[in-house]
Formats: C-alpha cells, sequence, structure tokens
C-alpha cells in the first residue's frame, strides 16, 4: 500500500475524490463525531495515513497559512474540535459537504475536505473574511 501510494505521487496520479454526496457527509459526519468525542483512534479511522490539512486565514490569523501532513498529526489538530461550540454545522460548500461556523449565521470559517475511498485525503479551513464572501455556501440542517 505504501509502495502503491509512492508511485501514485511519482506518476502525478491523486486519488479520485468521491462524488457521492450521502457518502461523503457521512465521512465529514464520522470525523466530527470523533473530534468533538476526542476520539484519537476513530479520528485515524476516517483520514487517509497521507491527508493534508491547509488552514488560511488571511490578514485575520495568528500568523501565514498552516500546513499538516499525515493522519496522526492531523488528529491531533482535530482533538480541537471536542470544544468546538455548537454553531458548528454541516454545509455544501462549492457543492461538496463541509463544515461551517457561522455564529448568529455571519460565516467565520469554513471547513472543506476531499475525501476519496471512504477517507478524507485533504482538509481545507479557510477563515480569511475577503475569500468567505466569494464562497458558495449552504447550511444544511443536522
Amino acid at each position: 500500500m505504501l509502495a502503491s501510494r509512492a508511485r501514485r505521487r511519482l506518476q502525478g496520479t491523486a486519488p479520485e475524490p468521491a462524488t457521492d454526496r450521502a457518502r461523503q457527509r457521512g465521512v465529514v459526519d464520522a470525523f466530527v463525531a470523533a473530534s468533538r468525542r476526542g476520539d484519537f483512534d476513530a479520528l485515524l479511522a476516517v483520514l487517509d495515513p497521507d491527508v493534508v490539512l491547509r488552514v488560511d486565514t488571511g490578514t485575520v490569523g495568528p500568523g501565514p497559512s498552516v500546513l499538516v501532513r499525515g493522519a496522526a498529526a492531523v488528529a491531533a489538530q482535530a482533538l480541537l474540535f471536542s470544544r468546538l461550540p455548537r454553531h458548528i454545522q454541516p454545509a455544501l460548500v462549492n457543492g461538496v459537504p463541509g463544515l461551517v461556523a457561522a455564529p448568529g449565521g455571519q460565516p467565520v470559517s469554513v471547513m472543506g475536505f476531499t475525501i476519496s475511498d471512504g477517507k478524507i485525503i485533504e482538509m481545507d479551513i479557510l477563515a480569511d473574511p475577503e475569500r468567505l464572501a466569494r464562497l458558495d455556501l449552504t447550511i444544511l440542517g443536522d
């Protein structure tokens, strides 16, 4: 498995993202549930070993964008979700399942996911107000 992943990277081929929204939302829901419970093993179960997390806070954050690689490192970051307020809601982010933090109905951050073979392969967190204003977001009911 490691060798095939390495070959794909060398050949420049990435896994095909999932297109079934219900399955994607199931993976996102499992990620949120594991994060809120603080269940490291359950997080590892939904993260691809080579998952990449990108955080872009634009000019409002504490510093430059952040890049985190690997399931264990991303799971450790995701454990912060155990303290997430209830204004984090499922959403469609540019047409795919994701999460939005919208206290008072105003989005302050968005998390998008790329899912392949039932695993999260990429996560993007955007908290840049200028870019958030340009996103196509649809907040979903729980």
